[in-house]
């Protein structure tokens, strides 16, 4: 972790990691260009067709060096435009995970994975949008992006997975040789339709295209990135990485073509009239973004040449405009452009910048923008039918708003008269503030001039591994001739500025929406949509729940009896009456373990130490029956849980109210009907458990898991403890998911226990102030007391104890793999042993002589446990294979060492910290009640 004032270091160790990525990506780039495509395959879950794949061929090397170099280059401008009062570390962080998940998107060779990749982009916006969550458009932004791109996460999901079983295999590559296959399916709608909606969603696309106004909210490095390499660049790059398959019917047509020639006009008519520079550049990306859906729509070759071609450039340009747009902010203090004016005279050289960008943005002759735009306009001029006519029209309207909001963005924020009442007095940034906007820039005159040079060999790469079976070619030029598409350009120029003038007057007026949809917001709708679904929710939940805890839990525990009993009436001779052993002594043994599991739940409406008693009886019991049926690890696990939760729940019990008398006879008096009811269910629970359970454990036309377990436990494992091989070999993904539970469940109490204050009169009970006790306490050593009375020796004796327990546990843990123990055992003993050290000397005492806190063993168990799975990984095997090592010591003799140890020692450590964490909690209250 770097401190928080750490700005220049964190800068320079995400720049590096971002330049390592630009220089390894152009050490691939000859094997790219010879046509080969770099495949590394990593087994997860082979047996289910789950292994990481990740595909580096011509497009997604096109796509991760933009990614990477963007990447690098905001870096950089972030290092100078970010507050060093900000948390900077905590925004190097997600954004290197943004980047990061960029990548994976774009390099997975799996459809899984790559839905993986798609949510990851989601969840990292949303950490960068709301990176100022102090601010409520912050929030709000984030929340709406999240939603949004998220819901089309599952849409995408889904289409991937009847993909898969479309085709039999979830590798891109099977997919891509099954195009026919996948055409011709009748599901080929809905996959369609799904793959569609994942796409449009995260790419703003019409109707999905109103939360990227609203996450204009993040920080100006954010917003450069996300509108120029990642988040909304990710739909339209799926929508290229699967056009081979989709393409070529007439409702990919209908579906991609319409939501993009919607966004394309609508969007840009929309930022004409935008008073805010970042919503300017807001709604010129969806229209962008609009030309490219549109162009992939088109089901041509060429508009997929084009559509690939303009991602490249709008993002150029569009980073470039966002970084100007983020200095103009820093220097000026404000992005309103009915204040800003005349900056040309503070900021020469990022007027010279934004006004060759805007140019770009606008298709003027000489730079990328034109060339790409041109070819945007042929495209539309090649169909037969209306759509001939309606197509090219429409894409002149819009590019004519696109000249226009290009062209107000520039004059009136570098141009015009002197600025007035601007919060700062504005001048040029440090120069390698512009650095990164200077080079964008510079790519986009070089692009422009020499298009055949710097982007047809890249975009003949990415069209040679889009379409390997297509002896499909293509030039670029920056001249074709006088033709209709030059015509249409230059009245897009021409026009554009027309309309610049018609719309000036208004920019005097506080306007910020444009005329005629003044009431039209999609967030509004948005809000209306989630407001329905809540009261809907709220209606439903009126009927179905209650109050009280116990009548829900009744209802869950009844619905899931009835859900699971249904399928057994499919059947016939599904029971198999049981052949009982009758053994007198386990009976009687039985019968009082239940006898004091029911006296535990009578007890807790009266007497709640009494409850907790008994049911630490039946515990007891259930430890005595594990023993009786020969099953030593589970009887010492048993024995050891009892314990931590007879002291954790007495040392809770304390800051519970007493229950009054008046409420032990409620109790006594209630309704006797209910106590009935819910004693048949929790019998009916009970025994149809056990039924299934001996149901299941005595089949005979199905082979034995168990004994599975048992023959390939030392060959497969490497241990003779077959329970503990196991946890951490055969199901040690459960194990793995069972710990982070564990560690998400003791975070949650330790921060429910923070925020909970006893009732008063438990406070008044409890209440032992430091100035009663003087008079009675005895100094044991500075800033440590005891009580008057306390018997010193077996005080000290305890003290000294904790050795010896951690003997044990380490004993325990260290035989685990083939005598009874293991690591959750090992864990507890040891917990127990801090448990005694608290409840003899208190907690600060404990925490004062405590080296490692609660939360730091959590994270180290957690990370243990996911290097001991992803080491294998680098050997060639599967998540959390079991690795054996066997070396000899002199003196010793042959030692054997599993990589499942280190696995066992995550295990290990998270119960530790997973119980002293809620340990730390409980006591605190004590410390919190004396104070008050």
């Amino acid at each position: 972790m770097l401190p928080s004032n750490a700005r220049n270091r964190e800068a320079w160790l995400s720049g590096i990691v971002a330049f390592y990525c630009v220089a390894n990506l152009i050490y691939y780039a000859p094997t790219i260009f010879e046509g080969e495509v770099i495949i590394e395959k990593i087994e997860w879950l082979p047996f289910l067709g789950l292994n990481f794949i990740f595909q580096l061929d011509g497009f997604s090397w096109v796509f991760s060096l933009l990614v990477s170099i963007m990447g690098f280059l905001v870096v950089i401008y972030a290092r100078y435009y970010m507050d060093p009062a900000d948390p900077v570390p905590r925004f190097f962080s997600f954004f290197l995970i943004f980047m990061a998940s960029m990548i994976g998107v774009v390099i997975s060779g799996h459809l899984i994975q790559l839905v993986i990749f798609w949510e990851m982009t989601s969840l990292s916006s949303f950490m960068l949008i709301g990176y100022w969550h102090h601010r409520s458009d912050a929030q709000r932004g984030a929340r709406i992006a999240l939603t949004v791109t998220a819901l089309g996460g599952f849409s995408l999901l889904a289409a991937m997975l009847i993909i898969g079983n479309v085709v039999g295999s979830y590798e891109y590559q099977a997919v891509l040789d099954s195009t026919e296959l996948i055409a011709n399916h009748p599901f080929y709608p809905v996959i369609l339709i799904l793959l569609v909606i994942g796409a449009l969603t995260k790419s703003a696309q019409f109707p999905f295209h109103f939360w990227l106004p609203n996450a204009m909210a993040a920080p100006t490095p954010v917003s450069a990135y996300l509108h120029s390499a990642t988040l909304v660049k990710a739909g339209v790059i799926l929508l290229a990485r699967f056009w081979p398959v989709m393409a070529g019917t007439d409702l990919w047509f209908w579906t991609v073509g319409l939501s993009g020639l919607i966004s394309l006009t609508l969007a840009a008519y929309i930022a004409t009239f935008q008073r805010d520079m970042k919503s300017v550049l807001a709604y010129s990306t969806i229209s962008h973004l609009g030309l490219i859906t549109l162009l992939l729509g088109l089901n041509s070759k060429l508009a997929l040449v084009a559509a690939i071609f303009h991602m490249i450039n709008h993002a150029t340009f569009k980073a470039s405009l966002f970084m100007a747009t983020g200095i103009v902010d820093h220097e000026t203090g404000t992005r309103d452009m009915s204040i800003l004016s005349g900056l040309r005279r503070y900021m020469p050289l990022t007027t010279t910048l934004a006004v060759v960008a805007a140019a770009a943005m606008a298709g003027v002759p000489l730079l990328n923008g034109f060339i790409s735009k041109e070819m945007f306009f042929s495209e539309t001029l090649t169909s037969n039918d209306a759509k001939s006519y309606i197509l090219p029209i429409l894409a002149l309207v819009a590019s004519i708003f696109s000249v226009a909001y290009s062209y107000r963005f520039i004059v009136k924020v570098f141009f015009g008269p002197e600025p007035k009442a601007l919060p700062r007095m504005p001048h040029d940034p440090h120069k390698f503030m512009l650095l990164p906007s200077a080079f964008l820039v510079f790519m986009c005159i070089v692009i422009g001039i020499f298009p055949g040079y710097i982007v047809e060999p890249i975009l003949k790469v990415a069209m040679r591994t889009l379409l390997p079976y297509d002896n499909f070619d293509f030039s670029l030029h920056v001249f074709h001739g006088f033709n209709i598409p030059l015509v249409m350009s230059i009245l897009a120029l021409l026009f554009g500025f027309i309309v610049y003038l018609i719309v000036r007057p208004y920019n005097r007026v506080s306007l910020n929406n444009p005329i005629g949809l003044r009431k039209i917001e999609g967030r509004d709708i948005f809000d209306w949509i989630l407001d329905k679904i809540d009261n809907i929710a709220y209606t439903i939940m009126g009927y179905i729940s209650s109050n009280r805890l116990q009548s829900q839990i009744f209802a869950i525990i009844f619905v899931s009896v009835v859900v699971a009993a249904l399928p057994l009436l499919q059947f016939e001779n599904w029971y198999r009456l049981p052949a009982l052993n009758f053994d007198l002594p386990f009976a009687l043994m039985w019968i009082a373990g239940c006898a004091c599991a029911v006296g535990a739940a009578y007890q807790a409406k009266y007497n709640r130490f009494r409850a907790i008693v008994l049911a630490g009886v039946a515990g007891v019991i259930t430890c005595a029956t594990f023993v009786w049926l020969s099953a030593p690890d589970l009887a010492l696990t048993q024995l050891v849980i009892e314990v931590i939760n007879v002291v954790l729940l007495l040392l809770g019990l304390r800051w519970l109210p007493r229950i009054s008398r008046k409420e032990k006879i409620e109790a006594y008096t209630a309704k006797h009907l209910r106590y009935i009811r819910d004693g048949a269910l929790a019998t009916t629970v009970g025994l149809g458990l056990a039924f299934l359970t001996y149901q299941i454990t005595t089949r005979e036309t199905v082979p034995s898991v168990g004994k599975f377990f048992l023959d390939n436990a030392l060959s497969l494992g490497g241990g003779t403890n077959v329970v503990n091989v196991i946890l951490v070999d055969f199901r040690a993904f459960d194990t793995y998911g069972e710990i982070t539970v564990l560690g998400i469940v003791a975070l949650t109490v330790y921060a429910l226990l923070r925020r909970f204050r006893p009732p008063k009169e438990t406070l008044q009970e409890s209440k032992v102030t430091h100035k009663q006790l003087s008079p009675d306490i005895v100094p044991i050593s500075e800033d440590r007391y005891l009580p008057n009375g306390t018997m010193l020796a077996p005080t000290v004796l305890a003290r000294l104890i904790m050795p010896l327990i951690s003997v044990i546990a380490y004993f325990f843990f260290f035989r685990g793999h083939n005598l009874p123990g293991g690591g959750f055992i090992a864990g507890v003993i040891f917990a127990i042993g801090v448990i005694i050290q608290y409840m003899i000397s208190g907690i600060r005492w404990v925490e004062e002589l405590s080296r490692i806190r609660p939360h730091n063993l959590l994270s180290a168990g957690l990370l243990c446990a996911a290097i001991a799975g992803i080491y294998p990984m680098f050997h060639g095997l599967p998540f959390l294979s079991a690795m054996a090592y066997h070396f000899y010591l002199p003196l010793i003799g042959e030692i054997h060492i599993s990589s499942v140890l280190l696995f066992d020692l995550g295990v290990f450590m998270l119960v530790i910290g997973a119980t002293t964490y809620m340990l730390v909690a409980l006591a605190h209250q004590s410390l919190r009640s004396s104070k008050s």
